[in-house]
């Protein structure tokens, strides 16, 4: 089999930095295939996705992909470590892929592996320093950078690495390859030019962020600039049709009202929800009409901002923590979401390599046909998100696209 390549992304939306890392990761791998397993409408970061995941992945192909797949919705919108753990399992369960390709901050792979095999190995006397540091009421990523730091004994070395969003994930998915014993060799490229975060333009380089507040402010020849011109038509067709969702505020009446209508006890049972958190988030909701004012009342030293929005994502979209357990012992579907030619191919080879893969091109023949009960749930979970997301829409806020719309080809971006 040739050389595939393996790319997790969210590309909300995909910009100059994408296609950088692209470009970069098929020329130090030598790849001949690229496939990107990519987030649905709701992303990691507890947030929506700006465009639908269909855009999403003509984007992607337009940009040197081959194969699009979804990464399920209730890996999507979870914490790192589930979201890199579902991600590499459903690139590994494959049968074809050679190298998974991240970004990264940091200059240094070994860094960040390092840091994995603590993490992975958990040595009792880390765990200890971790306990000490939540102790002190700190956010759990807070207090496993300190824990870390000291563990590894070089305060210098590491102090940054864990405030790199890139360098999080990266550690995440290396972790992921350890635990699942997978064969997948990681590549590191490092970002260029600007961070997650960053608001500026440097060059033709700009990060989702900045680009999604230029979309906000409707700042055209800024977004023209640091997007490819595939994107930048695709974006536009979009916003022209009233068919995008800024953010999470789109959904905040229903999230208040979702929130007001479950008991304390049911709130408990959302992922993330830990120690008497339910009561602070019922209160919230209870005294507040948006979700800016919410996340402020609930957040603080020990819970961060995206960690509150992710449970606010998991109580509109009705996941539970005994939903987010089953999503960490199974292996996901594969859901094409587009193709090139040559993914076509590839298609027919993960058949062949892996008689048990289960590939999804029609939701309602798998739902219909599938034996596997978590993985059926999984798959409503994708729709119903869609279903919800298209409510966020100025217009044409239809349901069941995921039944309705086809898989994306080439064809689709011409003309």
């Amino acid at each position: 089999m040739s050389n595939v390549l393996g790319i997790i992304a969210e590309y909300n939306p995909f910009h100059n930095g994408h296609l950088y890392h692209i470009r970069s990761s098929i020329e130090q791998s030598k790849a001949e295939y690229v496939v990107c397993v990519v987030s649905g409408n709701f992303v990691q970061r507890g947030n929506t996705s700006i465009i639908d995941k269909w855009t999403k992945a003509k984007m992607a192909i337009a940009n040197g992909a081959d194969l699009v797949i979804e990464l399920p919705t209730v890996y999507s919108t979870s914490s790192a470590e589930n979201f890199a753990e579902g991600a590499i399992k459903l690139l590994d369960s494959l049968g074809i892929v050679d190298t998974v390709s991240f970004g990264m901050e940091a200059s240094d792979i070994a860094i960040l592996n390092n840091i994995a095999n603590v993490l992975y190995q958990e040595p009792r006397e880390y765990i200890t320093m971790l306990n000490h540091e939540l102790s002190k009421g700190l956010s759990f990523p807070k207090a496993r950078e300190n824990a870390l730091m000291v563990y590894l004994n070089d305060i210098k070395k590491y102090a940054n690495v864990l405030s790199g969003s890139n360098n999080i994930l990266a550690i995440e998915y290396l972790k992921a390859l350890k635990k699942l014993k997978s064969n997948l060799k990681p590549l590191g490229i490092k970002r260029e030019k600007v961070f997650y975060n960053d608001n500026m333009i440097v060059d033709d380089f700009a990060s989702a962020t900045a680009i999604r507040k230029f979309i906000v402010n409707r700042q055209f020849d800024e977004i023209r600039k640091v997007i490819p011109k595939s994107s930048y038509i695709l974006l536009g067709q979009e916003l022209k049709k009233g068919h995008y969702v800024l953010d999470l505020s789109k959904f905040q009446k229903e999230i208040i009202y979702i929130l007001r209508k479950m008991k304390v006890e049911q709130i408990r049972e959302l992922p993330d929800v830990s120690e008497g958190l339910e009561n602070a988030i019922k209160n919230a909701a209870d005294s507040c009409n948006n979700i800016i004012d919410l996340v402020n009342m609930v957040k603080s030293k020990r819970y961060t901002q995206t960690r509150i929005q992710r449970i606010l994502i998991y109580a509109l979209l009705g996941i539970n923590k005994k939903m987010m357990d089953n999503s960490k012992k199974i292996i996901p579907y594969t859901r094409i979401l587009a193709y090139s030619p040559k993914g076509k191919k590839l298609i027919s080879e993960i058949t062949n390599q892996n008689k048990k893969v289960n590939l999804v091109t029609s939701v309602k023949k798998f739902l219909e046909t599938s034996k596997n009960k978590n993985l059926r749930e999984m798959l409503e979970l994708d729709i119903y998100s869609t279903n919800i997301y298209t409510l966020g829409y100025e217009k044409d806020s239809w349901s069941n696209l995921d039944y309705t719309n086809k898989i994306v080809t080439i064809d689709d971006l011409k003309g």
